[in-house]
């Protein structure tokens, strides 16, 4: 759950902080040496992050109040007030396990729902929420607990400027943010398993080996804003919206503190832990009320606090752990790389096919790192979260396989052997595995069942409908409890109508704007009306902000005084252009809006934030907006002898 009670530290904290964390890391190395970890068990656990969602398909900042509601020690918060996080109970691997840990998803799930359900909003599983707006990542909705303040100001003074953000994928996304709220977008189903330190560095080899092929079989954010980027774009999304590097004007090699690492480990956790240490800086300071030694010397198991908290500020998508359990203290691997969603059944199916491999990649290998290469392994990762089952991988011995045919013909089989060996009932392994299977043989990821559907909505309806379709769709089929592969597409009807859509500026206005830079010559303006048919042109300068705007009319008084006077010689935009200017931000209501237009008699509003130019309504927007309301009025017969405002 992490440390909650922590502070940005002054420089002689952090000091302090540091000596306290090599304290912690001599205290591991001595436990190690003396078989203080326990060791000839195996316990599987995971962790599970939800989106909260209010009747329009947004995000709902309702996380404090529905944890108020629900009162159970096994929620806690996230970084952001419309995510929360919850972590299940850890089992012996082995026996009913697997459908146990089905059992507890949908058990806490159902019990966030109905608290959920109590504040007008609901619960849904998915990497990236599709409805979720850029708006909805400003700092008024980072939850109010210090740990995360105090993140935010730690990493964003290390960067220094603002986090700037490239995915491309079948669309680009290129934008600026100025927190590390763009990590609250990602919501995962983090798995873990707990090794005995003798064998800690052989499985955490075999766990970085299996990531690529488990995360193609279980991709599930494909977009973000509505754009359509990598298969699981939350891995390229999280690795830049902590990564505080800035640019290096030589070849230096920085790690960011988001990775998959780069190599193999040779001997022990001590190696990881040693590395991050060394390479990234000391964000955070707590009090520290337990002495290692001390611990030690008492018998008891130390809690290594400033070991804990500075590992939970480095990010690697395997990530080693440290933690106690009934006073023994304990090593696990934690996979973060998987999503959250589409159901329970889905990722207790991809989690199925991690522990699988996990048992049974070693006993078929003696050493993983023998017969595959480090930067094979890392590289499928990146083709698995690009383009999910149509990857290219390099697996061992350097063969060459699909991810289809890699899980089909090798994986799946031998998950099913590592799972039999590890006493896993035969009715689990049937029903999980058989999930999985049909999932690939079928090729409907999470991820293809969002892009397909948006793209059956193509031309239909605005964006913002057709993301809103999709969250209610996804939520829709999740309650069905059916796997992804069995699920229809969704459709626009499930959005929700006019009244659901078009509540905020944001929801609908135009994006893909037509500018230009006040020294341009106002022929250039007029031709563009011309050949895109519009009927306002924004103006600004080479740092996207707004400085003016052009209307249609202001072009035809340019035209008629030019006409009578002869004028010949070209016009700059700015002796044309409208600088005194009416603009609203992306979140503003829309009766706001046009209250706003019409007090000022103008038929437009650009659309602004952080000074930035972001967007543009115009009275056509409007007038599609009243179109679709009297459409839905007047085809429904129940609603006839209604007022508009009767909700």
């Amino acid at each position: 759950m992490g440390t909650q009670n922590v502070n940005e530290g002054e420089q002689a904290a952090l000091q302090e902080f540091m000596r306290r964390l090599l304290v912690d890391l001599r205290a591991l190395e001595i436990m190690l040496e003396q078989g203080k970890i326990e060791s000839g068990i195996r316990r599987i656990g995971a962790e599970q992050e939800v989106f909260l969602v209010d009747r329009a398909w947004r995000a709902a900042p309702l996380a404090q109040e529905v944890l108020k509601r629900v009162s159970n020690d096994h929620f806690t918060t996230e970084l952001a007030r419309f995510n929360l996080e919850v972590n299940l109970d850890p089992h012996e691997f082995g026996g009913n396990c697997l459908s146990e840990m089905e059992r507890q998803i949908n058990h806490f799930v159902a019990l966030a729902r109905t608290a959920a359900q109590s504040e007008n909003a609901d619960v849904i599983l998915t990497g990236i929420l599709p409805s979720l707006h850029k708006s909805d990542l400003d700092l008024e909705n980072m939850t109010p607990k210090p740990r995360y303040a105090a993140l935010n100001d730690a990493l964003t003074a290390l960067r220094g400027k603002a986090y700037e953000f490239r995915i491309s994928g079948v669309d680009e996304i290129r934008f600026e943010h100025y927190s590390v709220m763009l990590e609250a977008c990602n919501t995962s189903f983090q798995v873990h398993f707990q090794t005995g330190p003798e064998e800690f560095a052989e499985l955490y080899n075999v766990a970085q080996a299996i990531t690529a092929p488990v995360l193609a079989a279980g991709v599930n954010s494909p977009l973000l804003f509505g754009k359509r980027l990598w298969r699981e774009t939350r891995i390229a999304l999280f690795q830049q919206s902590v990564d505080t590097r800035g640019n290096n004007p030589h070849l230096r090699e920085i790690r960011p503190r988001v990775s998959f690492g780069d190599r193999w480990l040779e001997e022990s956790v001590l190696e990881i832990f040693q590395d991050d240490i060394a390479r990234f800086k000391v964000l955070l300071s707590t009090d520290l009320d337990d002495d290692p030694f001390a611990a030690l010397e008492a018998g008891r198991a130390p809690k290594l606090q400033a070991l804990q908290l500075h590992n939970g500020t480095v990010y690697r998508w395997n990530r080693p752990c440290y933690g106690i359990g009934n006073g023994i203290p304990h090593l696990r691997i934690e996979a973060r790389f998987l999503p959250a969603g589409p159901t329970p059944l889905d990722e207790v199916a991809n989690s199925a096919l991690w522990f699988g491999l996990m048992s049974a990649i070693s006993t078929h290998y003696d050493d993983i790192t023998k017969v595959m290469e480090f930067d094979d392994a890392k590289n499928n990762f990146i083709a698995a979260a690009r383009t999910g089952l149509d990857a290219q991988f390099t697996w061992i011995k350097g063969k060459r396989f699909t991810a289809q045919e890699l899980l089909c013909k090798e994986l799946i089989p031998l998950a099913r052997e590592g799972l039999q060996s590890g006493g896993i009932d035969r009715s689990d392994i049937d029903r999980y595995l058989g999930v999985l299977e049909e999932r690939i043989e079928s090729g409907q990821t999470g991820s293809s069942w969002l892009v397909d559907s948006l793209n059956g909505m193509r031309k239909q309806g605005t964006k913002s409908e057709r993301l809103a379709a999709l969250t209610a769709a996804t939520l829709d089929r999740q309650l069905t409890g059916d796997p992804v592969h069995k699920w229809p597409l969704a459709s626009l009807s499930e959005a929700g109508g006019w009244r659901l859509n078009f509540q905020r500026v944001e929801q609908y206005m135009s994006t893909d704007l037509f500018t230009v830079h006040e020294d341009e010559i106002v022929d250039l303006v007029a031709s563009i009306m011309d050949w895109r048919r519009i009927r306002h042109i924004p103006v600004e300068d080479g740092q996207h902000r707004l400085v003016g705007l052009v209307s249609y009319r202001q072009l035809l008084r340019y035209l008629a005084r030019d006409h009578v006077t002869g004028k010949s010689h070209p016009i700059p935009v700015r002796e044309l252009m409208e600088k005194d200017l009416v603009s609203v931000a992306p979140e503003t209501p829309t009766l706001e809006a046009i209250a706003l237009m019409k007090e000022r008699r103008i038929s437009c509003l650009p659309v602004v934030k952080d000074d930035r130019l972001v967007g543009i309504v115009t009275e056509t927007d409007f007038l599609e907006v009243a179109g679709q309301l009297l459409e839905g009025f007047l085809t429904d017969p129940a609603k006839n002898d209604q007022k508009p405002n009767s909700e």
